[in-house]
């Protein structure tokens, strides 16, 4: 006796972007910048502002930063002015600055308990995790954006790489500076990642005659 195939049923699920904002994430503004920062020092939360600071100036992913090691900031008991680190998605290095304001954090930061013998820059609080997870780094940076008011949809770990950035072009227009800065191999990249820049340039261009 032949049986017929019955169509595969498959347990519907709501769409794991209902009712969220997708898209490229906005970058921070100087006035957010410095908002966060203060409220941090208040806290005197060291590693908050030890990670915040780190990560606006790597210019780094999250899945990058999670995984930095003590070693790739410090060398012989000092916090480096310069670091390198291999970047997952592309497998090749990017250097970025570490400015003296992170370098402090960073030191201040290294002094806690926490951090004694710990092969991470952000070392988990279970002993199963070697480091903070992505996941709870996206948490991280949702609680600092409400801190200051801003929309917690609008921002996320991708505002962290491209708020310095942003800056840098709006400054200067250079686009193979960004390229550099954000490890990209294409200009397309970087051209389409600061979008948003260059729909201002429209704007400006429109109010030309």
């Amino acid at each position: 006796m032949e049986t017929s195939n019955l169509p595969a049923i498959r347990a519907l699920r709501p769409a794991w972007n209902k009712d969220r904002i997708v898209g490229q994430k906005r970058p921070l503004k100087p006035k957010h910048v410095w908002a966060i920062r203060v409220r941090l020092e208040l806290a005197e939360n060291h590693r908050d502002l030890a990670l915040f600071n780190l990560a606006i100036d790597s210019k780094l992913r999250g899945c990058d930063l999670v995984k930095m090691r003590v070693v790739d900031v410090m060398a012989s008991g000092q916090i480096k002015e310069r670091a390198s680190v291999l970047q997952s998605k592309t497998q090749k290095p990017v250097r970025f600055e570490i400015s003296e304001g992170t370098r402090a954090s960073l030191a201040r930061w290294m002094r806690e308990p926490l951090m004694v013998g710990s092969e991470y820059l952000w070392p988990g609080r279970f002993h199963e995790r070697l480091h903070i997870s992505t996941r709870q780094y996206a948490r991280i940076v949702r609680d600092w954006v409400t801190s200051i008011g801003l929309e917690a949809s609008a921002y996320g770990t991708h505002s962290m790489r491209r708020t310095k950035v942003t800056q840098i072009y709006k400054k200067t227009g250079n686009l193979r500076a960004v390229q550099l800065l954000l490890g990209h191999t294409k200009m397309d990249s970087t051209v389409r990642y600061l979008g948003v820049e260059l729909e201002d340039a429209l704007v400006i261009a429109e109010a030309i005659e």
